[in-house]
């Protein structure tokens, strides 16, 4: 079995349950507007964020493009007239409260940063991402995060690896892994940086994309196995 030095793991749905925190923040942000947040609201608001996202994934917008236009975007369509970059700032306040950890998550990482050197990965606001990972007790695992905003490029682009690659000492694409739940994101990017990828996939979402990793797993507890090394907590 091949032998890792080097994990790069997401973020969001990867090791810290961003579908929790978005669940609250938006409550909260839509309660601090007075306005009944319904389901077909959430629906829509998920597509049309994953579809900005998306666009920021493929070099189309720029990060604030993205976070200032989702949610004046969204209460148009209902009727309402908003200012997207003053509900964003709320927004975040909210969501960096959310720091809810993907099960086993701490456990797993604990272990792992005796054996590897690990790092972050991920696209987003980098206040945010600090605060979240700090809060959640996992910052201290770390040798390094590169979120985004702060490289100046984003997953998938060559150009985010590479930035990534040039302050990880010793780095060897052969001996590293990256770990995450966006095929577009992470998996993709991993391959067209020469790495071999683990698709986080916890609800077996069917891969549309045709984008294969080199692993895929529905819990993190499966890394144990692929890492080859002992899951010493369940024992």
């Amino acid at each position: 079995m091949k032998r890792y030095r080097t994990l790069l793991f997401d973020v969001d749905d990867t090791i810290l349950d961003f579908q929790a925190a978005e669940a609250l923040a938006l409550r909260l942000l839509f309660e601090d507007q007075n306005i009944p947040l319904t389901n077909d609201m959430k629906a829509q608001y998920k597509t049309i964020n994953q579809g900005l996202w998306r666009a920021f994934e493929e070099g189309k917008m720029t990060r604030d493009e993205v976070v200032n236009t989702r949610f004046s975007a969204l209460l148009k369509e209902y009727g309402y007239e908003a200012d997207g970059a003053l509900l964003e700032q709320k927004y975040r306040r909210f969501l960096e409260e959310g720091h809810q950890l993907i099960d086993g998550a701490f456990d797993l990482i604990s272990n792992l940063q005796q054996q590897f050197d690990l790092y972050i990965v991920t696209n987003g606001v980098s206040h945010t991402q600090y605060k979240r990972l700090r809060d959640s007790g996992l910052f201290p695992f770390f040798k390094d995060i590169f979120v985004s905003e702060d490289t100046g490029f984003q997953k998938p682009m060559k150009e985010y690896f590479n930035y990534v690659f040039e302050r990880i000492p010793q780095f060897s694409a052969e001996h590293t892994l990256i770990i995450g739940d966006s095929l577009t994101a992470d998996i993709k990017g991993g391959q067209l940086a020469g790495l071999d990828t683990c698709w986080m996939n916890p609800d077996m979402k069917p891969n549309v994309p045709e984008i294969i990793p080199t692993y895929e797993i529905r819990k993190l507890e499966e890394l144990y196995h692929i890492l080859n090394i002992e899951n010493t907590v369940s024992c």
